[in-house]
Formats: C-alpha cells, sequence, structure tokens
C-alpha cells in the first residue's frame, strides 16, 4: 500500500504517471512530493511508487 494524501492506496507497482491518470488527476495542474521530495514532471513515467512510499499531491485551481 502507498499512502496518497494520508489514505493507504494499493498502487504499488505503479508509475507515479499511472496513478495520475487513473485517479482523475492532470498532470499538468498537479506538484507531487513523493517520501519528503518535490518530483519533477519530466520524472513521473519513470517514477515506481512502493509499498510504504508517501505521496502528497497538491492541485492547482483556477479561479478568481
Amino acid at each position: 500500500m502507498v499512502k496518497i494524501n494520508g489514505e493507504s492506496i494499493p498502487a504499488d507497482g505503479k508509475s507515479l504517471a499511472e496513478y495520475l491518470a487513473e485517479a482523475g488527476y492532470t498532470r499538468e495542474r498537479v506538484a507531487v512530493e513523493l517520501n519528503g521530495d518535490i518530483v519533477p514532471k519530466a520524472l513521473y513515467e519513470e517514477t515506481m511508487l512502493s509499498a510504504g512510499d508517501e505521496v502528497e499531491i497538491v492541485a492547482f485551481v483556477g479561479g478568481g
């Protein structure tokens, strides 16, 4: 299990890009922290999630 935004999710073995797509996130509108480090967008495809990882995803929304 991977802890994503405080919730345990069975996402181990998936790439970060796969998880974001499955969860409905638009990768251009999110910032991702993996185990305390910001993940550059260019690395989303190759960043694999493993059991015990802690991920924080912040989605940006427009408004005014």
